[in-house]
């Protein structure tokens, strides 16, 4: 494969900066708040998306027959790399896990109804695949779906709903068939966050991030909204999850934490002595940026295998997801260690090396090791559908 971009590539992230240029405003892009930062959780940043969404961006894979561009994955890659780069809310849920599932496996209605809304970035929305006894094994999930007259009755918990708290609709999977192997007999469902009968309770990060607890209690929803086929849903979560753990996870913030540490180690002393000439600190340093280009360069294969059409290729989203988040775990460690006592100041503090940046990243890096699937999860995929391992191993 060709790790170069293409001149008319290199003209689009041209067009994307210059666009970021006439918006910017520090209330919608916040580098501190790493990959959370993503999420379009106030009026300003969903605002910010609707531009974005008149540039006729949000849609740049989808099929031209539902108002996309028909276009490479590579241009989703190029945007959501340069809005994470300033820290600010990218593409999101609502055009990758909801709007490609719903034009793969949705019905005619749903496509109607929320697809130009995507486009247009007028909806919102919360994923409920997590429950309190179901985490990174969402095959496990048990919220209970009842058929009933014209549609279903929802009931149960779920948790770490990160947008639940702001979202105008809950793509929910519940258990259809509980008689069903766990990973059949899973339903996905579109309910509406301001139904009476969910109640949703705050849950607040070591990362100073809010993600929810949700209950359902009696929800009805007709059978206009459920998602594809019946039972169905463990199969359409598994393919949108590959979809998560590649954008969710962008490199940029990542590569730009790596020259906050760089610039810091070229200019400051220890004992008298440049930290640049400590053997150590080298070693570190030069470890972390050869590290930084194999993640840089794993993203780039997940992009060239889903250009080659058919399914997300899983083996790549775990690789890169596992890598990435585990690297920059490393790289947070390494700079609370390298920066020394003072990084445990609080970010934005003008008297902690690098402005604090480490101390909050430190947090942050744990929360992603966990989301979109843990790293352990992550390991079994690579092991069984990469190097074709047994489950029992």
């Amino acid at each position: 494969m060709d790790f170069e971009f293409t001149p008319e590539q290199l003209d689009f992230v041209k067009e994307v900066e210059e666009f970021l240029d006439a918006n910017d405003d520090p209330e919608v892009f916040d580098v501190t708040r790493e990959n959370m930062a993503q999420i379009v959780d106030t009026p300003l940043r969903r605002k910010f998306m609707a531009k974005v969404g008149e540039q006729g961006w949000l849609g740049i894979t989808w099929p031209e027959e539902y108002g996309g561009k028909d276009g490479e994955g590579i241009y989703e890659y190029l945007l959501n790399e340069a809005l994470a780069a300033r820290g600010g809310p990218q593409i999101g849920k609502g055009v990758g896990i909801i709007g490609k599932t719903i034009i793969s496996h949705g019905s005619e209605k749903l496509k109607q109804e929320f697809l130009p809304k995507i486009l247009r970035n007028e909806v919102e929305f919360a994923v409920g695949y997590s429950e309190p006894n179901a985490g990174s094994d969402a095959a496990s999930m048990q919220l209970k779906a009842t058929k009933v007259e014209g549609g279903w009755r929802l009931n149960g918990q779920k948790t770490w709903t990160t947008s639940a708290h702001f979202a105008d609709w809950y793509w929910v999977g519940a258990r259809t068939d509980p008689d069903a192997p766990k990973h059949y007999g899973i339903t996905l469902f579109l309910v509406p966050m301001n139904h009476p009968n969910i109640t949703v309770k705050g849950i607040w990060t070591m990362g100073d991030e809010r993600t929810n607890e949700v209950y359902l209690d009696d929800v009805f929803v007709p059978d206009d909204y459920v998602v594809g086929e019946l039972n169905k849903g463990f199969q359409y979560i598994s393919e949108a999850l590959d979809l998560e753990r590649f954008t969710l996870f962008t490199y940029s913030p990542t590569a730009q934490r790596l020259d906050v540490l760089t610039e810091y180690v070229k200019g400051s002393t220890r004992d008298g002595e440049p930290l640049k000439d400590d053997a150590v600190v080298r070693s570190q340093i030069a470890h972390l940026h050869t590290e930084a280009e194999v993640a840089r360069v794993l993203g780039l294969k997940f992009v060239f295998a889903s250009s080659q059409g058919g399914a997300p290729p899983t083996s790549e989203a775990s690789e890169y997801k596992l890598f990435t988040t585990e690297y920059s775990r490393r790289l947070a460690n390494a700079s609370m260690d390298i920066g020394g006592v003072g990084t445990q100041l609080r970010v934005r503090d003008e008297d902690a090396p690098m402005k604090g940046r480490s101390e909050s990243t430190y947090r942050y890096t744990v929360i992603d090791t966990i989301g979109g699937g843990a790293s352990e999860i992550q390991k079994n995929i690579i092991a069984r559908r990469k190097l074709g391992l047994p489950k029992n191993f």
